[in-house]
This record gives C-alpha cells, structure tokens and sequence, in this order.
C-alpha cells in the first residue's frame, strides 16, 4: 500500500520505516527542510537502536523517501497518518497543543483525491479525530475519506521491536472501509497473530493516554513504597520481586528510581487529567501519581545533600547518566533536568558523562557541566558518584579503579543498579532508593 506519514520525529520515523520494512511504499513528509535533508543523506536526528540500518536499507530498496513536498505523496496515498508533535500547551494548563495538528490536517486536505483513510498516530485528546473530519469537510467538501484512530506504544530505546512484535495493534475506525486499509497495513502481524483491538474512535484516543497514566502510577507508586523502605529498613528491590510475581500486578514498571521522564508519562498523564476535568470528573489516583512523581525529584536532591553532609558547596560530584532512560538521547522532562540545577546552585561541581544524550543536554542544562568522554573521567577527583541513568556501560563499573580516581567515596545509586554489599566491599559508602 501507499503510505504518507506526516512527521519525521520520533513517532513519524519509526513508524514510516517500519512500515517500508513491512514492504509498503512509504513517504515521509516534514517541513523542516534541514531535517529532511539530513534524512536525504542518511543522518538519523535521533537515537534510537537498529533505526540507521533500517532506513537506509529500505531507502536502498525504493520503499522509504523523504521529502518536504506532501501533494503528490498525499494525492496518490491509500492512507495519511498524523504523526506531528502534540507537546504540552505553552500556557502551562496541562493541555495537549493541537497547532501541528490542525496545520497539518489544513495542508493535506487541499491535495485529497479519491478515497484516503486519515490516521491519527499522534496522541491527541478524545474528539481531535471529530475536528480533523471537520477542518477536511470545510476545506475540501469535496474529498473521500474517513478518520482513524491508531495510538503508537513505542518504547525509546526498542521502538523497533515493539513495532514490529507488539503486544496488540488498536484501532479506532467508524467504517469498515476504513477498518479494512488499517488492517491490509497490518496484515504483515497477522502471521505473528497480533490482536488487533478494533474500537470506536473516542475510545482508541482515549486507551493511549489510560495506560501511560496506568504505567506512571505504577512507577510512582513503588517510589513512594520504595521511600517507606528507606524509613524502616527494607529493600524495595526484593519486595518489588515480591509482589511483580503475583500474575495479577506484574514486574514491570516496579523499579524505583529518581522519577518518570521523557516525551510521553509527563504530558499524557496532564493532558488525561485536563480530559477529565473538562467532563467534570476528576482522576484523583493518576493527580496523586504525577504530584508524588514531582516530589521525588526533589527527595533525590535532598538524599544526595544528606549523604554530603547537608552541604553540597564545593563538592564534586559525577554523575553517570543524563537521558531519562537508556537506549535514547532523549533528554525531554528526564530527572537530571531538575536534581542536577538544584546542586549547581548550592555550589556543587558536576562532572557528567551520557553515551548519547550530552549534546541535547547542553541546551537544557545550566552553563557550568563539566562532561566528559567518559565515566571514570567524570568520576576522577569526585566526592560522590550519582548513577542517574541505567546505560549498560555503567552496570560493570571497574569499582576499584573508581575508587582510587575519587577524592570521597559515595556511591549514590538512583537506578537501584548495584548490589549494596558489593559496592561497600568496594570502600564506598553505598545508598540506593529503598535499599537497606
């Protein structure tokens, strides 16, 4: 099938390569003309693991192009996705910002000819599928089409296995029409017999932003299980493993840490609640999730001042991790943006080190980082090591070698990484999150 994909970020990327991988004609549309050239000469803008490989190979092939030109690839599209960004509004209510959206769904609608099936991939609140229909009706009344919901699941860091092995495909449709061209993109999954969910439309918007919100709680709840553990000397590690084996909770999203971050957990839960409360209601359990999420932000902080004595001020201090998760350079609400600031202005010296995520890092954090190639070159002179970020370069750290680069020796493991015992074996002084 012939395949317009609106956006070149991350959604847009994945999904567009994938989808030429599944041996459909995919074109990639952006208005960033340094971007698309980039893509053009094979510059990936993002980190992403196996993604490099797979656009040049379908590039090669002839199923994948770029361009910032979408009047031919959408007049001749059997479908058009949506996949631009919808970050949170610019008024600091917590609203979803549709600009790209409706810009968009204005751009494509002059160029329809024949039957298209337009696809939200983007996530957008309940009713924007209701708007996209109206702004094609007004712009070109003449056009055949109809609107699908499709939410993306992607994880950064394996987007790429989760596209092409995902646990379930959903979507929303108002025609079997439309059901049908959603189903022939899919049909490369039938074979590893993935559900695919059919659902009216509100209902597939809306199932994107249920199990962010869902996955958020969860982190915030084992944070905040995590911090009794702390108070009363019992380790959340093996109590995680405790209650993830119960079939009915689940180990997943059971690992404490600094906070959730990234371009997903921090606008999908907002945005979910200023759904709700535009009905009236009120999600009391994921407002709860996202203000304990906040405060253990500011808990990190205040652990790293306590293990320095209560006074950071001269201190120097290595911190092994940037991004808000491995396998991506995707810096967007990670827990470095807010723990590392509040350090820098008590007076502390940060040493930084990120596999990928440095040069974003750089815009978004304060002047005054001093990063470093690598980890044991940001752990030399340090009083304290922060292990912000689970990269597998930093799960075999040479401890001993660590250890006669620091000036102090403590070790503070956020990520629940290292075994305590091991590391104080090891000369440090060790504290994790709910480690006894």
């Amino acid at each position: 099938m012939k395949i317009t994909m609106i956006g070149t970020g991350y959604v847009g990327l994945v999904t567009g390569t994938c989808f030429a991988e599944f041996g459909h004609h995919v074109t990639c549309v952006d208005k960033d003309k340094t971007k698309i050239d980039k893509l053009l000469q094979g510059d990936i803008p993002i980190y992403e693991p196996g993604l490099k490989r797979l656009v040049a190979k379908n590039c090669k092939e002839g199923r994948l192009r770029f361009t910032t030109d979408l009047s031919d690839s959408v007049a001749s599209g059997d479908a058009v996705f949506l996949a631009v960004g919808t970050p949170t509004s610019r008024r600091g209510d917590g609203y979803a910002d549709l600009t790209y959206i409706y810009e968009a769904t204005k751009e494509i609608a002059t160029e329809l000819k024949g039957y298209t099936v337009i696809v939200d991939k983007s996530t957008v609140p309940v009713g924007t599928a209701d708007q996209v229909a109206r702004i094609i009706r007004e712009t070109n009344p003449a056009a055949e089409f109809d609107v699908a919901s499709n939410p993306e699941f992607l994880r950064e860091g394996a987007a790429i296995s989760d596209f092409m092995r995902p646990d379930r495909v959903v979507i929303g449709v108002e025609t079997t029409r439309a059901e049908e061209v959603l189903r022939e993109i899919y049909k490369p999954l039938y074979l590893q017999e993935t559900p695919i969910v059919k659902t009216d439309i509100k209902t597939a918007e809306l199932t994107k932003y249920a199990a962010n919100a869902f996955l958020a709680t969860k982190i915030s709840y084992i944070n905040e299980i995590a911090l009794l553990c702390d108070s009363i000397g019992a380790d959340v590690v093996s109590l995680a493993k405790g209650i993830g084996m119960d079939g009915r909770i689940g180990g997943k999203f059971l690992h404490p840490g600094p906070g959730y971050g990234g371009s997903c957990f921090p606008k999908d839960t907002m945005a979910l609640m200023r759904i709700a409360q535009e009905q009236g209601q009120s999600l009391r359990i994921v407002e709860a999730a996202v203000e304990v999420n906040g405060a253990q932000k500011a808990k990190m902080v205040k652990k790293v001042r306590d293990i320095l004595g209560g006074q950071e001020a001269g201190k120097t201090i290595a911190v092994l991790g940037l991004t808000f998760k491995p396998e991506t350079d995707d810096m967007r609400d990670a827990p470095a943006i807010t723990i590392l600031p509040a350090l820098l202005e008590k007076g502390a010296v940060i040493k930084a080190h990120d596999p990928q995520g440095m040069d974003e890092a750089k815009h978004l954090l304060p002047n005054g980082i001093i990063y470093t190639d690598n980890a044991y070159e940001a752990c030399t002179d340090a009083d304290a090591v922060i292990l912000m970020t689970e990269w597998n370069q930093y799960r075999a750290l040479d401890l001993e070698k660590i250890h006669t680069l620091m000036r102090s020796h403590h070790f503070i493991d956020l990520r629940n990484v290292y075994e305590p015992g091991h590391v104080r074996e090891k000369g440090f002084t060790y504290s994790g999150v709910g480690r006894s």
